[in-house]
This record gives C-alpha cells, sequence and structure tokens, in this order.
C-alpha cells in the first residue's frame, strides 16, 4: 500500500473507527455487572490496546517524513 493512501487510511481509522470503537466498547461494558476497579481499568486498557493491533501495518510509519518513490 502506498504511503498516501496508508496516511489517508489512518486518518478514517482514528477520526471515525476509534470513537465508534469506544462506544461499542463502554457499550459492551455496561452490560455488565460493576467489576472490581482494577478488573475494569485492566480491561479498559486492554481493549485501548488491542484494537490497534489490526492495523499496525497502516499506522507504521505514518508520522515520518515522505520518501521520494524510486
Amino acid at each position: 500500500m502506498k504511503y498516501k493512501s496508508r496516511r489517508k487510511l489512518s486518518l478514517v481509522i482514528l477520526i471515525i473507527g476509534l470513537p465508534l470503537y469506544i462506544i461499542a466498547a463502554v457499550l459492551v461494558m455496561s452490560f455488565f455487572p460493576r467489576l472490581n476497579l482494577f478488573v475494569e481499568l485492566f480491561v479498559y486498557v486492554f481493549l485501548g490496546v488491542i484494537w490497534a493491533l489490526p492495523f499496525k501495518f497502516i499506522f507504521k510509519g505514518i508520522g515520518q517524513v515522505e520518501k521520494p518513490e524510486t
């Protein structure tokens, strides 16, 4: 995938996908009874990290200066 298309796709993921994921995670967690504070913190940290794993190849190198294509 080219740099520019990865950059645009990463913006779409961050602007649209991430808020939708946050809403879904909070909605799912609201169905469960109130957990212990540390368990709930662990679940939210886990959900906060796990969302980015499928998109690792898209986000990798996005913050760097664009290299000219040869």
